[in-house]
């Protein structure tokens, strides 16, 4: 029930937040406008309610909004919609179609402008699913629709509460989203099913039967996570690192090469000219495992650091629960959230507008309980027909100068599974991914046995030692033995930890050559080198080095692999 403007006006203003006094009831989180004399309507959600005064934060600019105008309260939650079509879409924080809002505003976007985020014309090839006498509860499939390269579930609303019974199914044939398709009936009352429901973004989705734990490795092609820092199906990471370490690159690459169905980019307050590159190359980038674009299967939020800083929160909001959308069709979601960093820069400018007692650095105190609770909406669960679906959640965090004590990481480090750790110096190397090896660590389970990965870790970590050692005393003062110990351990960060993102053949290693590499690479790990002195063994294991490079961007089992697999073990069995 909307209530009535007359009632409800404008006290206030500070920034983006907007204190409106009201008369009848107001729920936290609830959607109103906010419509100044210009006569737009500008967007805003409930953040505080105190006696009958409201706080809302306006996802817009709020110029030319004084004290007296008029404010609509909905009644309803700060919703998505949800249903075929979401794929390919490129949305802001509060899913309007950014290309459409293009064609209407032009470049420079318009205020107070929202436009429905599903396309309503287009027709889908529709193909009942439930018949009459069916019964039915929330989540279960009325219906299929195809998708691109996925059956898209029309599914019974996730609000529904206890059994329907399907009364009526329309017939098989091209319609629109908003064409009821189905009826159904709890025994008091019939409601209609369409092909599109909505959610409110801030609470999970929980239509499923049951929560597992993450156990089964995803395979992200890139050889140091998915060897010494594994990430889990359904499992939590982040990717901590300053300005230039890589971090975008790394999510480009782990969005084309990670095992998963759907891809969900959610661009939370970076850079515009990043997000350009993202829209740019998305179309275009060939999808490794259907052979056809990668947009096909991604969906993109874009909240950019040059929009309305309100909106920013709502974006990891949105795009996590277009993740679990996808989950509840027994899919296997990842989203790659691009900066949280950001998205707690917004809670605390919203918090001290609110004239909270600011916790550290200003953040708001329950900073921890809200990176918590989002990285929470992972999971690997079993739905209802017993198929299982999954949200892999990738955070990234850019702690200012690289400090990763400061509260941002340190929240996201309590609550998360693998933590990857981008490192300055490794990128000022160029030696990418700059995942640093000694910062980084893994809860799950890799899919090398960890006996293997463990007698490389001991290796870098005595290399680096060795290197300290050097860095004191020299070269010509390190003993041949130690510094055959460093050379090794620069071999191992060389030719496998190392990866050529842009090369065709290196850009992605799966998990059979993962593990027939690292064994190739414990053979010299472990063999015992007997050098007359240090000049001999760098140029030993220069060689090697420069051979396992070859080796790796090798085609996969071709001739060219055997030859210089030959010439590899060759060169282990003439060292003396």
């Amino acid at each position: 029930m909307t209530q009535n403007k007359s009632t409800s006006r404008v006290t206030g203003v500070n920034g983006n937040l907007v204190s409106v006094a009201f008369a009848d009831a107001v729920t936290q989180n609830e959607v109103a406008y906010v419509m100044p004399e210009d006569g737009s309507r500008l967007k805003a959600e409930v953040i505080r309610v105190r006696g009958r005064e409201a706080d809302l934060q306006v996802f817009e600019s709020t110029t030319g909004v004084k004290v007296g105008d008029p404010v609509e309260f909905t009644s309803q939650l700060l919703s998505v919609e949800l249903g075929p079509g979401l794929l390919t879409q490129v949305y802001d924080g509060l899913q309007n179609p950014l290309p459409e809002l293009a064609k209407q505003a032009g470049y420079f976007l318009k205020k107070g402008v929202y436009i429905y985020p599903l396309d309503q014309e287009k027709t889908w090839d529709y193909t009942p699913v439930a018949k009459v006498g069916d019964v039915l509860t929330a989540s279960e499939t009325v219906g299929t629709v195809p998708e691109g390269i996925f059956t898209h579930r029309i599914m019974v609303p996730f609000a529904w509460q206890g059994s329907w019974t399907i009364t009526w199914t329309i017939e098989p044939g091209q319609y629109n989203i908003k064409t009821v398709v189905a009826k159904a009936t709890d025994g008091t009352r019939e409601r209609d099913i369409t092909m599109t429901q909505t959610w409110p973004v801030k609470i999970p989705i929980k239509a499923y039967q049951d929560r597992l734990l993450p156990r089964d490795p995803l395979i992200t092609q890139v050889r140091s996570i998915d060897t010494f820092f594994p990430v889990a199906k359904g499992g939590t990471f982040c990717t901590p690192g300053p300005f230039g370490a890589g971090k975008t690159v790394l999510q480009h690459a782990l969005s084309q090469r990670s095992e998963v169905d759907v891809v969900i980019v959610a661009a939370c307050g970076e850079r515009a000219g990043e997000v350009v590159e993202i829209l740019r190359e998305f179309p275009h980038l060939e999808d490794p495992r259907t052979g056809r674009h990668l947009i096909d299967r991604t969906i993109i939020v874009c909240n950019t650091s040059s929009m309305p800083v309100a909106a920013r929160e709502a974006s990891i909001y949105t795009s996590v629960t277009l993740a679990e959308y996808y989950r509840q069709m027994g899919l296997h979601s990842l989203l790659l959230a691009d900066s949280t960093s950001r998205w707690a820069q917004a809670l605390r400018e919203e918090s001290g507008r609110l004239e909270e007692i600011p916790g550290e650095e200003a953040f708001p105190a329950y900073l921890e309980s809200l990176v918590a609770g989002f990285y929470e909406r992972a999971g690997l669960v079993q739905l209802k027909d017993g198929n299982l679906g999954s949200i892999t959640i990738c955070g990234a965090v850019s702690p200012a100068g690289g400090n990763f004590e400061e509260p941002v990481t340190q929240a996201t480090l309590k609550v998360v599974g693998s933590f990857l750790a981008l490192s300055r110096d490794r990128a000022n190397a160029r030696r990418y991914p700059a995942i640093h090896p000694l910062d980084s660590w893994s809860k799950y389970n890799s899919i090398v046995p960890e006996e293997k990965v463990s007698v490389a870790r001991n290796l870098i970590r005595a290399g680096n030692d060795v290197d300290q050692m050097m860095k004191v005393v020299g070269e010509e003062g390190t003993p041949t033995s130690d510094f055959v110990t460093y050379l090794k351990s620069e071999f191992l960060d060389s030719v496998y930890l190392q990866q050529n993102t842009f090369d065709p053949i290196d850009s992605a290693c799966g998990a059979q050559r993962q593990e027939y590499v690292f064994d190739k690479i414990l053979e010299v790990i472990n063999k015992t080198f007997d050098f007359p002195d240090k000049n001999e063994a760098r140029s030993y294991f220069q060689n090697l080095r420069q051979s396992f490079i070859d080796w790796n961007y090798c085609p996969w089992q071709t001739d060219a692999f055997k030859e210089q697999e030959a010439r590899i073990d060759n060169m282990l069995k003439e060292v003396r």
